[in-house]
């Protein structure tokens, strides 16, 4: 049923009687039209104040495209075409209140039905809170801080924001390899999370590969990237015997994708020129049940690096080459 200012129904058809005098029907019109000429002004007035007409009786302007009744779906369909019932749906108030949209469905893959953690290292809101990250927490063989600052360039970029773009890259390109992708945080949080936490949601996940990503913070001239692999401890909470060869099959192929994508050599400071090291005293990698590494893509101390890890072409190499050593040790 129509609400607008449709034109009204066609009349009926004249009841006067054809084989009356002329002049009797024209007594009965002329009396007729007096009658009904108060009514039909009232609703004249009526219709017009209802239908918002100006002082030059001109309609009003109709409403903005943005506040139309019809979806968009509707408002750009073809002439002749039918809109859609979703997009029609979609506009309405109840169904967005009440029915969330649906997140769109994941690549296929050769990493399809595998989960990767991805945990950007430190946060930047760690320096605003000191007092909190400097909380002792048990990682098995030891305690440590529950985080870090991480380090900055000479001219202030921090680790953490370097970490955070690299990774929200590194989930791109494995999500368009099918993988489904989580992060321990998106700098959501004013600070954190604790180490301890960062590994519980890599386990709680069960990932099928971890990776923590980082950058160094040592004087110049030390450059080049290295990954590090957990060694074999058990202690408290903490015992690796299980991760310790995937780990290092993790990290071989990150850190030979890595260079090849990236043009970076392993560290000339450490490792013997592997790009590879073991490390006994991470609380991310002792507390992990899942193959785990870290990587750290370069030294922002050193200013021929630092120039790399600041740009944005650079940064979606390293998260490319990560995501390809990632797709090789999964089998991808």
């Amino acid at each position: 049923m129509r609400n607008d200012d449709s034109p009204p129904p066609p009349e009926s058809g004249s009841s006067v009687n054809p084989d009356r005098p002329w002049f009797t029907r024209r007594s009965t019109l002329v009396v007729g039209v007096a009658a009904l000429a108060p009514a039909a002004l009232a609703g004249w007035v009526l219709t017009q104040a209802f239908a918002g007409s100006g002082p030059d009786g001109a309609r009003s302007a109709p409403q903005p495209a943005s506040h139309s009744a019809l979806s968009p779906g509707q408002r750009d369909a073809k002439p002749g075409s039918t809109p859609s019932t979703s997009a029609s749906a979609s506009t309405s108030p109840s169904a967005g209140a009440s029915t969330p949209a649906a997140a769109p469905a994941p690549a296929k893959g050769p990493l399809t039905g595998r989960t990767v953690v991805v945990d950007p290292g430190h946060n930047a809101g760690n320096f605003d809170h000191t007092d909190e990250i400097d909380q002792q927490v048990d990682i098995g063989t030891a305690r440590k801080e529950c985080d870090t600052t991480g380090t900055t360039t000479n001219a202030g970029y921090k680790e953490a924001d370097f970490t955070l773009d690299v990774s929200r890259r590194l989930r791109t390109a494995l999500e368009a390899q099918g993988a489904k992708v989580v992060l321990t945080h998106q700098a959501d949080r004013p600070w954190g999370p604790c180490i301890t936490e960062r590994a519980r949601i890599g386990n709680e996940a069960k990932a099928d590969a971890v990776v923590s990503v980082h950058a160094d913070g040592v004087s110049a001239g030390n450059r080049g990237f290295h990954v590090i692999l957990p060694a074999k401890v058990k202690g408290g909470a903490a015992d690796t015997a299980k991760i310790v060869g995937p780990s290092r099959e993790l990290g071989e192929r990150i850190a030979g994708n890595f260079a090849r994508t990236t043009g970076s050599a392993p560290a000339n400071y450490l490792g013997s020129g592997t790009g590879l090291v073991v490390r006994d005293d991470l609380g991310g990698l002792n507390l992990s049940t899942q193959p785990k590494v870290f990587i750290e893509c370069g030294n922002m101390r050193d200013a021929k690096d630092a120039a790399q890890l600041t740009s944005p072409e650079w940064r979606q190499k390293a998260a490319q080459g990560i995501a390809d050593g990632i797709v090789g040790f999964l089998g991808g």
